[in-house]
């Protein structure tokens, strides 16, 4: 038995039908069946694209009235599912299912082209798009286009320069909630993700994800153009601006550029004055958290990072890292002036101040002018008397670090620098580039007075008192 009516408020019409006394509602469009009208409606809404439930707060609509419940919820912050193994609330009981597979290490997706897995399906279907490089979804105003549309909302926030997420600690705002979330761990100093391997914590499950990779040494993010290899896929991108020299992140008070928006958040404190990371054993403040973390290591005597060449530690895996370039003699960084390359890219910074003559640090005392941070640090001390750096043999304090390890050479005997031409070993490295100037006969150092060349810089001032006739020839 079945019989057609028309809904009189408006929607499709629908088939009922009756079958071993069990009424259902049918989709005229579709025939799909439904044992309630309700659902039928529902249905029907999604269908006809109708949205009939209005937020009256603020305006939204939505095609079910359980979807404004929902999202009801995030006006009045109310979160009615709650985990039993954590106490973390939610708002929805989906969201509280997926959570719960944080707990068990359940992953019921599988990508069946790497065979990765996954707690939530949306996770899935983000994940294939990498091997099929779908992006369904593009920005109406630049054209950019993202494989998540998530993504494409936080990128439009860009446009906007909206940001909805609020510290309601300090009131710094966030285009993310997930930036927010993360910030408010400064604050509070929480740092839920744990390595299981050293025991280190973090406040992202990303950073704990990529401090892991230390471990293994996997580098799964490799440049096309050099080979060079890296353990985050924003590192390589980042990299890739090298190459290209793009330099998209603009400071809005100098007009300075950088590759990546973490080089300008970083600069951008030069200006403000800002230090948001404090040590919490003496109190000293720093504008990046990587200076907090070396200086951390003077408090503890950490050095994590092995040269697996020479054996030598190091606080820092950047230190290592360019540390190992003594061993390969790699030089990334060349000076387009003189052509002379360096291992870091801060010597490349320094030295080119040797062509345009910038001395951009200034004693605040004498006002004498330096080309390195580190230079002005030392030139104070003169004025503080401050030795911070004692040789742990003989008790002599120095005011630079670099100073106490060539001292420490005196007690050890260590001559790590050899000329490879004649096999002589020298305590500095400056002693060993002077010493090679005596085989390639060298003169670097010009006067500009008369055109006379020497090998040491300390020989051309001494000669240039002859002219100024400060010092009269023997």
């Amino acid at each position: 038995m079945s019989y057609v009516r028309n809904v009189e408020d408006g929607l499709l019409r629908e088939e009922m039908t009756k079958e071993g006394g069990k009424l259902s509602y049918c989709c005229d469009i579709c025939k799909k069946s439904f044992s309630q009208r309700g659902n039928l409606t529902t249905h029907k809404c999604i269908s006809t694209g109708e949205k009939p439930y209005h937020c009256d707060i603020c305006g939204k609509t939505f095609s079910q009235k359980c979807n404004l419940n929902t999202h009801t919820r995030i006006h009045s912050g109310m979160k009615p599912y709650h985990c039993d193994i954590c106490g973390r609330s939610f708002a929805r009981n989906l969201v509280l299912s997926i959570h719960k597979r944080i707990h068990s290490g359940e992953k019921p997706y599988h990508c069946d082209i790497c065979g990765k897995s996954f707690s939530q399906k949306s996770s899935l279907t983000a994940h294939t798009r990498l091997h099929t490089s779908e992006k369904p979804y593009h920005c109406d105003i630049c054209g950019k286009s993202f494989s998540v549309s998530t993504n494409l909302t936080k990128h439009k926030r860009i446009h906007a320069g909206e940001k909805p997420y609020h510290c309601d600690i300090c009131e710094k705002s966030f285009t993310e909630k997930g930036s927010l979330i993360t910030h408010t761990r400064i604050h509070t100093g929480v740092k839920p993700y744990h390595c299981d391997i050293c025991g280190t914590s973090f406040s992202l499950n990303k950073a704990l994800t990529t401090h892991k990779l230390i471990h293994t040494g996997e580098k799964p993010y490799q440049c096309d153009i050099c080979g060079k290899s890296f353990t985050q896929k924003v590192s390589l991108t980042i990299h890739k601006r090298l190459h290209t020299n793009e330099k998209p992140y603009h400071c809005e008070v100098c007009g300075k550029s950088f590759p990546g928006s973490n080089d300008l958040t970083k600069h951008t404190r030069i200006h403000t004055g800002e230090k948001p990371y404090q040590c919490d054993i003496c109190g000293m403040s720093f504008s990046q958290k990587a200076s907090l973390t070396t200086h951390k290591h003077l408090h503890t005597g950490e050095e994590p990072y092995h040269c697996d060449i020479c054996g030598k530690s190091f606080a820092l895996n950047n230190a290592l890292t360019t540390h190992k370039r003594i061993h390969t003699d790699e030089k990334p960084y060349q000076c387009d002036i003189c052509g002379k390359s360096f291992t870091q890219k801060g010597s490349l910074t320094i030295h080119k101040r040797i062509h345009t003559g910038k001395k951009p640090y200034h004693c605040d005392i004498c006002g004498k002018s330096f080309t390195e941070k580190g230079s002005l640090t030392a030139h104070k001390r003169l004025h503080t008397g401050e030795k911070p750096y004692h040789c742990d043999i003989c008790g002599k304090s120095f005011t630079q670090k670099g100073s106490l390890t060539k001292h420490k050479r005196i007690h050890t005997g260590e001559k790590p620098y050899q000329c490879d031409i004649c096999g002589k070993s020298f305590t500095e490295k400056g002693s060993l580039a002077t010493h090679v100037r005596l085989h390639t006969g060298e003169k670097p150092y010009q006067c500009d007075i008369c055109g006379r060349s020497f090998a040491l810089n300390d020989t051309l001032i001494k000669h240039k008192l002859i002219h100024t006739g400060e010092e009269t020839r023997p």
